[in-house]
């Protein structure tokens, strides 16, 4: 079985940090950490050394014909906006597409595939500062402004900056599971799971307070115990505080609602539990705080839009190595 390819595109006046961000997911040697060694491709339209914002020059060793054999096709970043897309990238992109790559776009990527035409009538989002512009030049895409990345199907795009390492770390998690993803995040101390929905912009506490640390401590207490019921009010009151100042501060903190994070959070578990024992649908809910097998489902199909017995026949460590999922693909 082949390597998966991914591809990546630079240009000149490239971000070294934007591009930096799937070097660091995909461009190293992670087998040790239970993902593929992957065919990790920087490309470019431009011949020779490109120029970055930092005032750096990178020799890329590829050009765009890199994009016809990848399976994953990134664009870090992007620069000219309003400006159309040169014809070989914009028909590179327009193949890869057409033959199943997922595309992907971080940060201000989103408007290079946008400009490719591949978003039109599809969801997506950008870095908040620059939704208006996207929308406004490309009145057809269905804009979520608010969340750190969008995955939709065939094509994921992602806030600016940080929310591209949220979204590679998904893709991982999306194709080589969940525990996978959990050791890459520790491996170069990334928050594990930020889920899509959260917000990209999200007010922090400017010191830590005493209640502050309490709160810190009920969270922690819920992620130590998440078979057992956890309600708002029961939360706020480990934290000390009432429920109207603990709904505001948790917002505040995490850019979602407690339940929304709650669920996550069991999700998670569930995840890591089918993918490393052979305990029964049952026995996964009931450790992981869901209750029933049936809420199980129900919230496996909501957030990954797959069933729990589907997931552990892909991502179980004791499945066949030829069902793993996208193992043709990926």
């Amino acid at each position: 079985m082949r390597n998966p390819t991914i591809a990546v595109v630079a240009f000149d006046g490239i971000s070294p940090f934007h591009l930096s961000v799937p070097c660091l997911v995909f461009g190293a040697d992670r087998t040790k950490l239970g993902l593929p060694r992957f065919d990790f491709r920087v490309c470019a339209a431009e011949q020779g050394p490109i120029h970055t914002d930092a005032g750096l020059s990178i020799s890329v060793p590829h050009d765009l014909s890199a994009l016809d054999e990848a399976d994953i096709v990134i664009i870090p970043s992007w620069k000219d906006l309003e400006a159309p897309l040169a014809a070989p990238l914009n028909d590179a992109l327009q193949r890869a597409h057409e033959r199943g790559a997922l595309i992907v776009g971080l940060c201000l990527g989103t408007f290079a595939i946008a400009a490719a035409g591949l978003l039109a009538g599809r969801k997506a989002t950008t870095h908040w500062a620059y939704t208006d512009q996207l929308q406004a030049l490309h009145p057809d895409i269905v804009l979520d402004p608010d969340v750190l990345y969008v995955d939709d199907g065939d094509i994921v795009t992602s806030a600016g900056v940080a929310a591209g390492l949220d979204c590679c770390l998904h893709i991982v998690r999306a194709r080589h599971g969940a525990e996978a993803a959990l050791r890459l995040a520790r491996h170069v101390v990334l928050s594990p799971h930020r889920q899509g929905g959260q917000a990209q912009f999200i007010e922090r506490p400017l010191a830590p307070t005493p209640a502050a640390d309490r709160f810190t401590q009920a969270l922690d207490k819920v992620r130590a115990t998440l078979g057992e019921p956890h309600s708002l009010d029961s939360v706020a009151e480990a934290a000390g505080l009432t429920r109207r100042t603990f709904t505001r501060r948790f917002q505040k903190s995490t850019g979602t609602s407690f339940g929304d994070w709650l669920a996550d959070q069991r999700v998670a578990l569930a995840q890591r539990l089918l993918e490393q024992t052979d305990k029964s649908m049952d026995m996964v809910a009931f450790e992981a705080g869901f209750g029933s097998a049936t809420s199980l489902r129900q919230h496996f199909a909501a957030r990954l839009k797959t069933s729990p017995m589907q997931y552990r026949r892909e991502f179980s460590r004791r499945a066949p190595p030829d069902r793993a999922r996208y193992s043709t693909l990926l």
